[in-house]
């Protein structure tokens, strides 16, 4: 019997192939399933996060920068860290790499890597280098700490704490489309130069996104530790239901409080797309959604570029999505995902 990959998709896979792993080391609290595995050092918990990069599949060389492919390949892990309420500290960094590539080219890549790695304070350690016959192949370990009692995982929502979400929700997505859109409309028209003017807040989303360790200060500044936390890789709908499988719990989340950028909004008008779609699914926004005590919302409301979209429910209630005119729909995982048939 053959199981095709693409009826599992990226995450039923995850938990298909991991279903059976037993924690055999009293020093791993946690293993798969959260944005980092959580390993026992006293009062110090180190946590371990990995991602592996593809061409073809998770970036496009023809739009893409090396230096900033570079940069954004060590944020997106430094962002896996700080959704555990921690702090990155190193990344090792192995790369498979085809002919096409010269030793100017990495030298470009590794300049975004030491900027994000200067910009947040994290050492590059180690790595690997290894020919490739199918492009540009990338694979990055971030290792990380926190105190003990101050690791957030995404299994802590209890009903009725209050849903937040940093930042703004879309822009990267929209950014990727209209970078899609470009790269058609001028292919093979070298002549021609794309007109970017007025958007670059989707571009840079897309191109070179920021984690949000300003967050993690912010909640600390203010004496607020998240009941469950996740950086919005997958699209908030996608990762608020993470949250909620993993807590045994449902949600609410309001359409009219999802925070979009104007730019974001435009371009969506633009592509004839439903601007709250693109806002749940976009993906790859990497913004914090956390959960906190319903009791801690003026304290909450009060953090600098936090916004409250909802609140946890019950898990009998479900995971819904309550429209601009007041409808219940149900809440599902449309975000990106990485396993094509």
């Amino acid at each position: 019997m053959r199981t095709e990959i693409s009826t599992l998709g990226e995450f039923g896979l995850i938990d298909h192939l991991t279903k059976n792993i037993k924690i055999t080391q009293s020093t791993t609290k946690r293993g798969v399933g959260d944005d980092a595995a959580i390993i026992d050092n006293g009062d110090k918990q180190t946590l371990v996060s990995t991602d592996l990069l593809l061409e073809g599949i998770h970036f496009d060389l023809v739009y893409t920068p090396l230096k900033h492919l570079g940069y954004k390949a060590a944020v997106v892990n430094f962002s896996d860290i700080y959704a555990m309420n921690g702090t990155p500290q190193q990344i090792t960094m192995s790369l498979g790499i085809s002919k096409r590539f010269s030793v100017e080219d990495l030298e470009e890549f590794y300049a975004g890597v030491l900027l994000a790695c200067s910009v947040y304070g994290v050492d590059l350690v180690g790595g690997d280098t290894s020919s490739s016959l199918t492009g540009f192949t990338i694979s990055v370990t971030c290792i990380g700490i926190a105190d003990s009692d101050k690791v957030v995982t995404r299994d802590g929502a209890k009903d009725t704490d209050l849903i937040f979400v940093s930042g703004d929700l879309g822009a990267a997505y929209m950014g990727l489309q209209l970078l899609e859109r470009e790269k058609q409309i001028f292919a093979g028209q070298e002549e021609q130069q794309p007109d970017f003017s007025g958007k670059e807040y989707i571009l840079e989303r897309q191109l070179k996104p920021e984690a949000r360790k300003d967050i993690v200060k912010f909640l600390a500044e203010h004496n607020i530790k998240p009941t469950a936390m996740i950086d919005v890789s997958d699209g908030l709908s996608s990762d608020i239901l993470h949250i909620c499988k993993q807590s045994n719990v449902g949600c609410k989340i309001f359409e009219d409080r999802l925070p979009i950028d104007y730019q974001t909004a435009s371009m969506a008008e633009t592509f004839n797309m439903n601007v709250s779609t693109v806002a749940l699914n976009g993906g790859e926004d990497y913004e914090l959604l956390f959960t906190v005590p319903l009791s801690l919302h003026d304290e909450a409301i009060a953090i600098t570029g936090i916004h409250l979209v909802g609140h946890i429910t019950s898990a009998e209630d479900g995971c819904v999505l309550i429209t601009r005119d007041n409808q219940s729909m149900e809440l599902r995982a449309q975000g990106w995902t990485q396993i094509s048939e």
